[in-house]
């Protein structure tokens, strides 16, 4: 059987760092096995849609370069991807079940479900449950008559369809993740599959879909293991084959207590989505990993590595990487604590190996000055392994348009000396006798300015570095002294001698 893969999000919001995960690694376990990576829009709940979510799923999987091969907006031959269009459908597999004597329909009223579950909890049942043995006390065509129950049906009376489990059987299945599942239908429900307004519910709309959509592994968050014995219930009800299953680990609190919440990282600061995403209902603005500075491929390998281990030391994967590396058998059980300092060293990672150019039309774009590109290209790179992401090198890099107006004052105390000053201005004179400046030329110059009565560099160095900058620390000195140009240099020098003296 050819890899047939799907991630099916409910357009109910801004899609959350783990649903970008679970897309991703769909997206790579079919690239890996040369199959078809799908996206699916799950609809059917039309009562928690939030307009603006779809296309909000797909901008982010497709910031992330995680790129359908079929589905919403991309086309196929298993279409309509978005289920609120194939809502006949799973009508006519709703009313084969109840046909078959697997499912029927119930007529239960809100207050009646209501009543039902007090008796259970006066009853002191732990878990009250529609079930094999509470349904025989409801109203449904299991206990009205077939004739009863097609008159309320024909007079427009409201009715769900529900499955019915057996009351005592265990459910097994092989999940690749976290091995043999068994579960007693004991201890199960019997889940609405239809609803009263026609819509079919998640357990029947993904099992008619994966299965019409030729689906052979469901890979799929934690949160829908519970889920699952229901679903193979649903598979053998059908006759159809199951496909295989892999349910993933939580993303937990940086502290590993509790699963990450969009709450939890307000409080400490960090995002949860991948773009910015603005409640319609509040207007309230949550920043994305886009527009808090993180680089796509950074966002993807550091997402990758939270539950998956691939083995021994390699940290750094591109997206090929990942593909060639990825398998499902190396999926934690365990939940993987989110860690947002790690999350910055990727994108420092990916920043120093960035493509130069990109990296210089990036800072370009940030700056308030017109400024020239070689000057720009040149100052871009001597900052990018100084900084954690693009959008502060303005600001680090102030100095290449500014001189310092203050000096470090810890600095200024230790390193700057009438001395220092004396020999930085000898240096002065000497750049500018030179008939070319770079790093080198600016180097080999300063080192015979010292060479000639033996002061240690140490005395000279921080001290050039504090009248360029204002700062203690920063990108090579060298290639700062050549950028600024000797005359700048000079006026710095005196200025900084003015002020520190």
């Amino acid at each position: 059987m050819s890899v047939r893969v799907r991630f099916a999000p409910s357009p109910t919001g801004a899609l959350h760092i783990g649903g970008v995960r679970t897309a991703l690694y769909n997206y790579l376990f079919a690239k890996k096995h040369k199959g078809t990576f799908i996206l699916r829009i799950e609809d059917t709940d039309q009562t928690r849609f939030v307009p603006g979510a779809e296309a909000y799923i797909e901008e982010s999987l497709k910031w992330a370069g995680i790129v359908p091969d079929e589905g919403v907006n991309y086309g196929g031959s298993f279409g309509p991807y978005r289920q609120s269009e194939r809502k006949e459908t799973y009508l006519s597999f709703a009313q084969r079940l109840v046909q078959e004597g697997k499912a029927y329909y119930a007529f239960d009223t809100p207050e009646e479900l209501d009543a039902m579950r007090e008796r259970l909890k006066e009853a002191r049942v732990a878990n009250p449950q529609y079930n094999a043995v509470t349904r025989m006390q409801m109203t449904n065509s299991l206990t009205l008559s077939e004739e009863e129950t097609q008159a309320r049906i024909d007079a427009g009376e409201p009715y769900v369809i529900r499955v019915k489990l057996p009351r005592n059987e265990d459910v097994r299945f092989k999940d690749i993740v976290r091995g043999w599942v068994v579960v007693n239908t004991a201890t199960l429900d019997d889940k609405v599959l239809l609803k009263s307004d026609g819509m079919p519910t998640y357990h029947l709309a993904n099992i008619v879909d994966d299965h019409l959509m030729e689906i052979s592994h469901v890979i799929r968050g934690e949160e829908w293991l519970p889920s699952a014995p229901l679903h193979i219930m649903l598979y053998r009800y059908f006759g159809w084959q199951a496909p295989e299953f892999a349910h993933l680990p939580l993303l937990l609190k940086p502290d590993g207590n509790g699963k990450l919440s969009k709450r939890a990282a307000d409080q400490l600061g960090f995002p949860i989505f991948p773009l910015n995403w603005q409640d319609p209902d509040t207007g309230e603005l949550s920043v994305g990993f886009r527009e808090a500075g993180y680089l796509p491929d950074a966002f993807i390998n550091f997402l990758a590595l939270l539950g998956w281990n691939p083995g021994g030391e390699k940290e750094l994967f591109s997206m090929n990487d990942l593909i060639d590396a990825f398998s499902l058998e190396k999926i934690n059980k365990a939940g993987a604590k989110f860690d947002i300092e790690k999350a910055k060293w990727f994108n420092q990672q990916y920043l120093k190996f960035m493509d130069e150019n990109d990296l210089t039309a990036r800072f370009l774009e940030l700056l308030d000055r017109e400024v020239e590109p070689d000057r720009a290209k040149a100052i871009a790179v001597s900052l990018k392994e100084r900084v954690t992401f693009i959008q502060e090198m303005p600001e680090a890099g102030r100095f290449y348009f500014e001189a310092p107006n203050t000096y470090d004052e810890k600095v200024a105390r230790k390193k700057w000396s009438n001395e220092a000053a004396e020999k930085l201005t000898e240096y002065v004179q000497a750049l500018k006798e030179q008939q070319t400046l770079d790093a080198g030329v600016a180097k080999e110059t300063l080192q015979k300015i010292l060479e000639k009565d033996g002061t240690p560099i140490g005395k000279v160095m921080p001290a050039l570095r504090l009248a360029l900058t204002g700062q203690a620390g920063g990108p090579d000195l060298m290639e700062i002294v050549a950028l600024l140009g000797a005359d700048e240099v000079s006026e710095r020098i005196k200025k900084a001698a003015d002020v520190l003296k």
